[in-house]
């Protein structure tokens, strides 16, 4: 039995290494006008695998606690308000100010952890040639930060979606704001396109190009909010369809999560687990600042509705969802002592925050 195993070992040696010594033969062969040229090219190669893998394993100003940095808690007055002027700016008679955006805030600087304080991983080059042919997403390397920006990306979208839909404008009244037309159309820019695409046109911006659009468009809304040029119409009913919109893509998430659970349960050897698991993660870590932000946004309302305490409950939810951080993420059986569920554990807190955000959503829709 030990025999054949260190034979069939030695086979699968030998199969690896061949193309190596192969290329090592010919290499041996040729003079020095093809070696020099070869040399620069696997040196190339080598560099740009090396920041590869840097950038897939290094997550630039990732912080499980970021919404704290914006002192949501200091903001008194809804996104969109008059603010009262100073002494100073009445005697001058200045122009008015309004209360500039969080939710606007929070989704630019998303991005910008997405694709400026990081590599945005699904479009680099090498991400998209994959491992000898096969995509990195099948395969357990080199895949989570790809997975967790993906899952960042779809509640900023959708929250770019919300803002010209409804909240942005006052509807029926008041025509699409072009900043924020513009930053959901470059968010929606394919997430996987790299510099060529096969159309007539020739080359193609990458999609970090129309991400970091889409950052500008998003911070110019803002500015014109605060000189109360743009609107923010915070109404409770604007609020009741963000929340269950997000209510709805959490869902979907979970489902996804419960059904690969169910069927693929290998424990460790699911090489899907966890790009699955780290979209999820990207995605509550997005809709916890997303939400923390909507919360200094919709203040009034809130508390119009009397949803304080449901809305608070909803982001502790959240903060106790981002402490789940495993090193290997395992799909075993759930009732396996041996090999964890992550994505059982994982759906559950989605679920969670998903039942407060439903009653959130029944109590602004039931006055």
């Amino acid at each position: 039995m030990g025999s054949a195993i260190a034979r069939w070992l030695g086979l699968v040696f030998v199969g690896i290494s061949w193309p190596f010594l192969a290329a090592h033969g010919w290499y041996r062969q040729r003079n020095w006008l093809i070696k020099l040229p070869v040399v620069g090219f696997v040196t190339l190669l080598a560099l740009l695998y090396i920041y590869f893998v840097w950038q897939t394993q290094i997550w630039s100003g990732f912080n499980t606690a970021y919404p704290d940095v914006y002192k949501f808690s200091d903001r008194k007055f809804s996104a969109g308000q008059e603010l009262p002027a100073s002494g100073q700016q009445a005697a001058a008679v200045a122009s008015k100010t309004c209360q500039t955006s969080a939710v606007v805030d929070v989704a630019a600087d998303l991005t910008d952890f997405n694709v400026n304080q990081n590599a945005w991983i699904s479009s680099m080059l090498l991400y998209k040639l994959g491992l000898f042919g096969m995509s990195w997403d099948d395969t357990p390397f080199l895949d989570n930060k790809a997975s967790f920006q993906r899952g960042i990306n779809s509640v900023v979208r959708r929250t770019s979606a919300e803002l010209v839909d409804t909240i942005g404008r006052v509807r029926g009244t008041s025509g699409i704001n072009s900043d924020l037309q513009k930053a959901r159309g470059n968010l929606q820019f394919d997430e996987s396109s790299w510099y060529f695409g096969l159309h007539p046109f020739g080359p193609k911006t990458p999609t970090p190009s129309y991400y970091r659009a889409a950052i500008a468009n998003l911070r110019s809304f803002n500015t014109d909010l605060g000189s109360c040029k743009a609107i923010f119409d915070g109404r409770a009913d604007n609020l009741l369809q963000f929340v269950d919109h997000i209510a709805n893509d959490l869902g979907s998430t979970a489902d996804i999560l419960a059904k690969r659970a169910a069927d693929h349960s290998y424990g460790w050897l699911d090489t899907r687990a966890d790009d699955r698991f780290w979209f999820a993660y990207g995605q509550l870590y997005a809709s916890y600042g997303i939400l923390s932000a909507a919360g200094a946004d919709f203040q009034q309302v809130i508390a119009e509705r009397s949803v304080g305490t449901l809305w608070a409950d909803t982001i502790t939810q959240l903060q106790v969802a981002l402490r789940i951080q495993p090193f290997i993420i395992s799909n075993g059986p759930e009732d396996s002592s041996f090999m964890p569920s992550h994505l059982a554990t994982m759906g559950f807190h989605i679920l969670r925050v998903r039942s407060n955000l439903v009653e959130i959503r029944t109590v602004l829709g039931g006055r």
